[in-house]
Formats: C-alpha cells, structure tokens, sequence
C-alpha cells in the first residue's frame, strides 16, 4: 500500500497552509518553526481522533464488506494524482471531495454498490460547512474587536496574541489528522488489513512527513494570497475552521479543511466592512472545488476500468 501512504504524505504538504497559515501570516511563527508544530500534531489526530472518519471511509461509501487491493489501488492512486497535481499548481482543493468521487468513479465502474445515503450526507455537510465557518468568523472577530483594548491594529503582536494564533494553528493541526488521515489510511480499512488504530497510526506518519517535507509552497499560498489580516482576523478564523472541523469528526463525518478556512476568512473580512478578501485566489479554489470531484470520478472510473480489465481485481 505504498500508494496510500506517499498519498498521506501529498495530504500532510497539502493543509499546511489550511492549518498554519493564519499564524504564520499574522507573524507569530516562522515558516519553520510551523512546520515542526505542525508535524507532530497531525501525527497525534490521526492516531488517536480519527476511528470515525476511518470506518466512514473504509465501510461507508461502498457496499461491500471489504474491497479488492487492485480496486483500493484505483481509488487511491487516483486520488493521489489528482492531490498531487493540485499541490504542485498550490491550488488549495478538497482532498476529502477527490477521494470520495475516486471511490465513487471506482466502485462504479466495478459494479459496486454505492452508499448514496453516506455519499449525500458529506455533500450536504460540504455545502453547510464554508457558511457555518463564515458566520462563525463573523462573529468571533466582532467579539474580539468588542473585547480588545483600543489601539492600532497593525501594532506588534503581543505575548497573548501570538500565544492564540500559535494555539489555533495547533488546534487546526491535531484536527487536520483526525480528519484528513481517512483520505489515505482508508484504503488499508477498505481491503481489511489493518484495523482503524494501526491505519491511523500508519497514516498519521505519511502526514507528518509530508508536512515536514513538502509543505512549504502551500503554506505560502494560503498565508498571503487569499486575505489580508491581523491577530484577532486570524485567531477568529482558525478557530471558526477548527470547530466545524472537529464538531464534523466527533459525528464520524469530514469536511474540506481549506473550504472551512477559506468561509471563515471571508467571515472575518466582512465583519470588519473591509474589502480584505483577495478574490482572484478564492475564485481559484472555487475552481480547485468544482474540478476535483469531477476529475476523481472520471479518473477513478477509468484507472477502476482498465485494471479490472487487465486482471489486477
């Protein structure tokens, strides 16, 4: 399953940004100090926080107890392509939306049956997600304006300031884990050879290494190219991200890290009546959230096609 895992590796480069761009942005943590805070945390949610989005993805989205290696293969290099050429372009898409469609394109094309209940479900909760993190953004930024003490915005951050940014960014990590590590490690759930501890376990690995590896670019992009912010904006918009992505796994369900983010930042923007969203990258991730199920249906129907034709499953 060397598939899988250098997938969860392209995840951990993925959500750098989405995790720790707020505080990286706001000044409170260098780049590589980021990382190495990162790292560890996502290591810690996929391990320990992650059995429920793990069983949603290895028992919930196809009808069969479990599911051929050659047709696991299908889905997760298709997910893995489709992720990685996302990553090198440092458009923030949905991983979670590529792996569901790849699931869904191959277990099609298998002639499986599809949990459409589970499959709308995530749909729906995809959809609510960027709106809930937007009103709750909103709101945290004006009850911080409301609470702070009066004085310039732009001055330098102090102790308390960075210790929120540093705390969110951490909070957004261990979140990462839990709810992202299933996009890879399911795939040992999928065809039964390791049970949900050891998948996360294994997992959670691939995403630190790819954090510490390849993280970089996008948390680059997402720390400077979608919203122009301070301390209280980014403190109010990661925790936004935060809950609705922890509230999401304890129901054994994921949602899109960066979409979260990205509603919370606008959220953010708005409350403060500015004109501090750079729209030209968030009509970029709108495009990144439109292809990508798209091209993981097709892409896994047809790598879930021409492998079973040629015997693999």
């Amino acid at each position: 399953m060397a598939a899988a895992f250098g997938f969860a590796i392209s995840i951990g480069a993925h959500y750098t940004g989405a995790c720790m761009g707020m505080p990286y942005a706001a000044g409170a943590i260098r780049p590589g100090r980021a990382l190495l805070l990162m790292a560890p945390l996502a290591f810690v949610g996929a391990a320990l926080a992650s059995e429920g989005v793990e069983s949603t993805v290895g028992h919930g989205i196809l009808r069969a107890s479990t599911v051929a290696l050659g047709l696991a293969l299908a889905i997760v290099l298709s997910a893995l392509v489709l992720t990685s050429a996302y990553n090198f372009l440092t458009i923030p898409t949905s991983t979670i939306q590529i792996l569901v469609f790849s699931a869904v394109g191959a277990g099609v094309a298998a002639g499986l049956g599809i949990d459409w209940t589970t499959v709308g479900t995530l749909v729906v909760l995809w959809a609510l997600a960027p709106f809930v993190a937007f009103g709750l953004g909103y709101l945290f930024v004006r009850v911080a304006d409301r609470s702070r003490p009066p004085g310039p915005r732009g001055a330098r951050l102090g102790r308390a300031a960075v210790a929120g940014l540093v705390g969110v960014g951490a909070a957004a990590s261990f979140a990462m884990g839990a709810n992202d590590v299933s996009n890879a490690s399911g795939a040992f759930v999928m065809t039964g050879l390791f049970g949900l501890l050891v998948a996360g376990v294994v997992g959670g690995i691939g995403l630190a290494v790819g954090v510490l590896t390849w993280g970089r670019p996008l948390l680059q992009k997402v720390a400077f190219n979608v919203v122009r912010l301070d301390a209280p904006m980014a403190v109010s918009a990661q925790l936004a991200q935060s809950t609705v992505i922890l509230v999401s796994v304890a129901f054994g369900l994921f949602t899109s890290m960066n979409q979260a983010l990205v509603g919370a930042m606008i959220g953010t923007g708005v409350a403060r009546r500015q004109s501090t969203v750079l729209w030209k990258s968030v009509k970029d991730i709108l495009l990144g959230w439109t292809v990508g199920p798209i091209s993981g249906f097709a892409l896994g129907f047809a790598l879930s096609a021409a492998l079973g034709r040629y015997g693999v499953y």
